[in-house]
């Protein structure tokens, strides 16, 4: 009877035994789960942060592409805009001496025909300047403008003459759109 009460007391305590390992396992099996959500949940925060952060770099570079897009139609705006400035640079002084060609006095046919002639070469290229945009400066009779005139000599004010005022042309200044080529080089009553 001992050896009975012996085994019945084992075959209770058993399953007690037998539950107690199972709870372990089962706690362990959960905290497993805890900590694979845990680091699953960091990775994913990570991730996040790794995304947000390659978004933000792709915007940066999106925005510099555009910046560099509108810089560059904007210089090639620029360039379209004062195209031929160099050459009609070239030509200017070609004009000043056809202008100074007109200016002598002739007496004969042959020479009024050659003046004649320069004055058509004097137009056409003068025609030519205009229609791509370079223009005479005006400069006698107007008010001194250092950004358009080149003061090369002052004199002093006579009647009817404002101080400030170009009273002589030496030479004459051009621009090309709203930029000066060469400024006017004047005679200014002061």
């Amino acid at each position: 009877m001992a050896k009975e009460k012996q085994e019945e007391q084992q075959k209770q305590t058993a399953p007690e035994n037998e539950k107690a390992p199972k709870k372990d396992i089962k706690k362990e099996a959960s905290d497993k789960k805890d900590d694979q959500t845990v680091k699953l949940k960091e990775e994913i925060a990570d991730l996040k942060k790794q995304l947000a952060d390659k978004d933000d770099k792709y915007l940066r570079a999106e925005a510099e592409i555009q910046n560099m897009t509108n810089r560059f139609n904007k210089e090639r705006a620029q360039i379209l805009k004062y195209d031929g400035q160099d050459l009609a640079k070239s030509i200017l002084p070609v004009l000043d001496n056809l202008k100074r060609a007109l200016a002598i006095e002739v007496v004969d046919d042959n020479g009024k025909q050659l003046k004649k002639g320069i004055q058509m070469v004097h137009d056409h290229l003068v025609k030519a300047l205009n229609d791509h945009g370079i223009t005479e400066i005006k400069a006698d009779g107007e008010t001194f403008d250092p950004t358009l005139h080149q003061a090369v000599q002052t004199v002093s004010v006579e009647e009817g003459q404002k101080p400030e005022t170009v009273v002589n042309v030496l030479q004459a200044g051009y621009q090309l759109k709203d930029r000066v080529l060469r400024p006017a080089m004047v005679v200014v009553a002061q």
